[in-house]
């Protein structure tokens, strides 16, 4: 699950890091009575998406007065911002936030992140802050430092020593990132964050340590464990095919390809999903409708496939454990006779109950292609759309 940026700072600012006084509103008027708490020379002026690349976009602004913030204010809110993050439909500016300026010395970026392959968090550092972090892997690859840590109560000074070197800081400047790492690790775990990222990370004229921006992103299977931090969601800032899904507990993502992808389990789906670009075309979706899914559950998974425009086909592809293909098949023949099923659809079943699942299927009176394994499976909907 991904928070604002304004949120992001005052998770941060709870757990210890220093950030910029600021406020921010859902409309103008409330904005600019909030601004008056300020005490700057400067007002910056951000567009609150869940997006990367805002300022190349117009979404950062650098106001002198109250009059100029107001102006840029009404122009932002409710702009569609395109970056390289949203894609080419861009995303709509629904809330704004206002921070004090800083007077910028140097300019670092710093991240962490849950590094699945080493089972440990992998801290991020790097003088180069300011700019997009895979720019900087491409052409200066020596300029990025990655410190694996162990998953502790604490991270220890060693650690923490290693993650600020390239910063190349005073003793004061360091001691104080220092510290901004112990913060920073502390939050993580405690939230059950995936990634923190603050670039830029910047050390002020008057040598302070600063996030002047951050993004969060908490594991979404730990959101039961943090009431707070759920309250954060944005549905705005999510797709609503997304947001149905979530209700019927189902894992979906939306992608841009033309094959409706229904499948139990993770592995299962991205192989399926592989497989049908083996074959030339492209999955639409990522849909893993769980292993003990019910006919409601199939038959809710079934309508949001179809909610796509772009879907010119469907795939089922069910291996029978704990889902049981007979339950499969009942499910989406509940939901072909709710909705109209205008697209090929193939079906591929084994496993648990798969006899009774095709004998469902087969009697249902659709226009069903069956298929004996996922190779013949992927053939026959691939050729289908064609």
């Amino acid at each position: 699950m991904n928070i604002h940026e304004h949120q992001a700072k005052q998770i941060l600012k709870k757990y210890g890091a220093v950030v910029p006084e600021g406020v921010f509103a859902l409309n103008v008027e409330e904005l600019i009575e909030k601004v008056k708490s300020l005490k700057t020379e400067k007002y910056v002026l951000k567009a609150q998406i869940h997006a990367g690349g805002r300022g190349k976009a117009g979404g950062v602004k650098i106001l002198n007065t109250i009059e100029d913030l107001e102006l840029a204010a009404k122009e932002l809110l409710g702009k569609t911002l395109i970056t390289h993050q949203t894609g080419p439909e861009g995303r709509e500016v629904k809330r704004l936030y206002v921070e004090e300026s800083s007077k910028i010395e140097k300019e670092f970026y710093l991240s962490c992140l849950v590094d699945r392959a080493s089972s440990k968090i992998a801290f991020i550092s790097s003088d180069q802050g300011g700019m997009d972090i895979e720019e900087v892997a491409s052409k200066t690859p020596e300029k990025i430092l990655t410190t694996k840590v162990d998953i502790n109560e604490k991270i220890s000074n060693t650690d923490c020593e290693k993650i600020v070197k390239i910063f190349n800081l005073n003793n004061d400047a360091k001691n104080q990132a220092i510290t901004l790492i112990k913060s920073i690790y502390k939050m993580f775990i405690s939230t059950d964050a995936n990634m923190v990222e603050v670039n830029p990370l910047i050390l002020t004229k008057e040598e302070k340590i600063v996030c002047l921006d951050a993004k969060v992103n908490f594991d979404s299977n730990a959101l039961f464990r943090h009431p707070e931090i759920v309250e954060l969601r944005d549905l705005n800032e999510e797709d609503s095919t997304e947001i149905e899904a979530s209700k019927h507990d189902l894992a979906y993502i939306k992608l841009d390809g033309s094959i409706g992808c229904m499948v139990n389990g993770a592995g299962l789906a991205m192989a399926t999903m592989d497989i049908i670009k083996l074959y030339g075309k492209e999955p639409a979706n990522f849909l893993d409708v769980g292993g003990g899914a019910s006919k409601e559950k199939v038959s809710a998974a079934l309508k949001i496939i179809l909610s796509d425009k772009n879907v010119k086909g469907i795939l089922i592809n069910i291996f029978g454990g704990i889902m049981r293909c007979d339950v499969l098949a009942q499910g989406v023949v509940d939901a072909a006779k709710k909705i109209n099923i205008s697209v090929p659809l193939v079906v591929r079943l084994a496993g648990t109950n798969f006899k009774e699942g095709k004998e469902i299927l087969d009697n249902s009176g659709l226009k069903l292609i069956s298929a004996v394994n996922l190779d013949d499976a992927a053939k026959k909907i691939v050729e289908a759309i064609k």
